[in-house]
């Protein structure tokens, strides 16, 4: 009996770990706000360079035990380019086209994240999904859409650039979507620590070469400060630490339940918006919410069984 207790436990370390990771990333917006004047391949050089500087004393233990395989270091890059360089680059492109107007189409798209993420899952992984799972996905995601838009419109009106933002935001979902799988891939053999150490590090040396191709070599010398001093607080809480604290909690959950469980992220981000910009949230996106977090619970709970 206490063994089942503790393995019950155990069950939801995986999905609470992943709500947390979500939880930072909806603050990464307004961190990354005050960043706009730079080009978003800058941002993603120093965001990495700073949080591999921060990862490495502590990660290198674990680095130099690490004996990767042929098909780990191809996962690692493939991993690096999908998720830290150009998931990261075109959501990050697609808020600037859209001047970081939150409710936007961006985040519209950024809500298919999860399909393609199952999708892969489904065929890399061969996950699956039982008919509880699917009821609870699909009103996860109906519900995440209506608190973004509460009148079930979508904010079209966002400037010239909206068009171009879409096509951003669905590369960055594709990306970030089937980057699941892979990390989840590299994640049966690799411990978080080292998987985080080689995505920061490939993701830096794949964005410096960029920069000087695009012709935004100036840039590296146009930080600022407080630009870095920003860029160490990304590091520290949205960045670096975010991402391996997902990265372990991914380890221990499925694909198709983690990227629901990513969902937590539009629903917080929701508050920071009413919290710091004042936005009013109506009837329908209160109802919304309360919908969305039953659902993730609900999803979460599924882990249970099938560990059991």
């Amino acid at each position: 009996m206490q063994e089942i207790k503790v393995e019950e436990k155990k069950s939801y370390v995986g999905p609470v770990l992943i709500i947390i990771a979500a939880l930072l990333w909806a603050v990464d917006g307004v961190i990354r706000r005050n960043l706009y004047t730079l080009p978003p391949i800058t941002i993603i050089f120093f965001e990495h360079l700073i949080g591999f500087g921060i990862l490495l004393p502590f990660a290198w233990k674990y680095v130099v035990k690490a004996e990767l395989t042929k098909r780990e270091w191809i996962l690692t890059i493939v991993v690096a380019t999908l998720s830290g360089l150009l998931g990261t680059l075109w959501f990050t492109t697609a808020l600037l086209k859209v001047h970081f107007i939150s409710f936007s189409v961006v985040f519209l798209l950024q809500k298919l994240q999860p399909l393609f993420a199952i999708g892969t899952a489904s065929i890399f992984l061969k996950e699956k999904m039982d008919k509880r799972y699917i009821i609870w996905a699909l009103l996860a995601i109906a519900s995440a859409y209506f608190v973004t838009f509460p009148n079930g419109v979508v904010n079209f009106s966002t400037g010239e650039g909206t068009i171009i933002a879409a096509v951003y935001a669905l590369g960055a979902a594709i990306a970030w979507g089937s980057s699941t799988t892979f990390s989840k891939m590299l994640l049966g053999k690799v411990r978080a620590e080292v998987s985080t150490f080689y995505r920061f590090l490939f993701t830096m040396c794949l964005a410096f070469p960029i920069i000087l191709i695009t012709g935004n070599k100036a840039s590296l010398t146009a930080i600022n400060i407080n630009q870095l001093g920003l860029f160490a607080l990304i590091a520290v809480s949205t960045g670096m630490v975010a991402l391996l604290i997902y990265y372990k909690g991914l380890a221990k959950t499925p694909v198709h339940i983690s990227t629901i469980l990513e969902l937590t992220f539009p629903f917080i981000a929701i508050f920071i918006d009413m919290k710091l910009y004042h936005t009013v949230l109506t009837p329908m996106q209160w109802i919304m919410s309360l919908v969305l977090v039953f659902s993730i619970y609900k999803i979460a709970r599924l882990r249970e069984s099938i560990v059991a």
